[in-house]
């Protein structure tokens, strides 16, 4: 008896000493959100109150284009993945980002409610707030099912709709990143706020890349270090959670504005056959797809991808 206490003993000292190791290499505190602006923001980053958040965002670009280009960034990610983007497409439109809540520097929605309802009214509002109208809205992923569900919501408000491996039908992913993975499974996304390693967060960005060798270390930096402002980690578990509406997609045929799909041929997480179903769906659509590009090509093919953008946006096809 007196070993085999002895055994339990040891057994716990060990566990114990393993989670202390564990914690001690890939336990990470949140970064300060100064520090952060110090590194993530510029000259065009500005900071506006919507719903109670302090926004990041940029608008530049031609300032009289009275239908601007505003861009939405998808799952984990910020404003910075339409960076090249934004750079070529601003030297004749104005061209508008902002880090979604739950994400970059904007932080959490303060309720934690993270439904598709939420993230439309946030767009209204944000748009509101910066006195926009109407606008061509362009979004990757997540984004892109934020970006058309608020085109149904607010037809009036959009005059083309760009969909860049946009979520919204049921998936059938042929792989999925080790974050969403954890971010989804019970008692292990709950460590996911505490313990954030760095391996985890590249693994999940060259998940969604087709040519691994663009993911440097500075780009794996910087999801590293937007996932650590205070409060996104329990926000990105909090809205991977979120159910939603799984029939909402049925509605994808009542968009009536000018679409423009854009695809990479190599996404694993949304597979190109989605691309094929939006076209089918959307009566009035485009679709390209990129054959070398995986699940963000604005990101990792920027030039490649933005060329039938700017195709698509001087022609003059107008809603039926």
């Amino acid at each position: 008896m007196k070993k085999l206490i002895k055994g339990i003993k040891i057994f716990l000292a060990l566990v114990l000493t393993f989670i202390v190791i564990v914690f001690l290499l890939y336990g990470h505190r949140d970064i300060p959100l100064n520090e952060l602006k110090v590194k993530y923001t510029n000259s065009a980053s500005s900071f506006i109150s919507v719903n109670g958040m302090d926004v990041h965002y940029r608008d530049e670009g031609n300032q009289t284009d009275s239908i601007p280009i505003v861009l939405i960034h998808g799952t984990g990610a910020s404003l910075h993945t339409f960076d090249t983007w934004a750079d070529n497409l601003k030297i004749s439109n104005r061209v508008i980002r902002m880090d979604l809540p739950a994400y970059g520097l904007t932080g959490p929605f303060p309720n934690r409610d993270y439904a598709m309802t939420q993230y439309t009214a946030f767009i209204k509002d944000f748009l509101t707030a910066l006195k926009i109208k109407k606008c061509v809205l362009a979004g990757n992923s997540f984004g892109g099912q934020v970006a058309w569900n608020f085109t149904l919501e607010q037809p009036n408000m959009i005059e083309k709709l760009i969909l860049i491996d946009a979520a919204g039908y049921p998936l059938n992913s042929k792989s999925v990143p080790i974050a969403f993975k954890i971010g989804r499974t019970p008692v292990l996304k709950n460590l996911l706020t505490y313990l954030t390693p760095r391996f985890i967060v590249r693994s999940s960005v060259e998940n969604v890349y087709f040519d691994t060798s663009k993911v440097t270390d500075s780009l794996v930096e910087r999801y590293f270090d937007l996932t650590l402002r205070e409060g996104n980690r329990q926000a990105f578990v909090d809205r991977l959670n979120n159910s939603g509406n799984a029939s909402s997609y049925e509605n994808i045929k009542n968009i009536k504005q000018p679409t423009l799909i854009v695809w990479g041929a190599k996404d694993l997480l949304i597979p190109v056959e989605n691309a094929h179903r939006f076209h089918q769906d959307l009566p009035n659509a485009t679709l390209v797809i990129l054959e070398n590009s995986g699940h963000t090509p604005m990101e990792e093919s920027p030039l490649e991808s933005l060329k039938p953008v700017l195709d698509f946006l001087k022609s003059s096809k107008k809603i039926d």
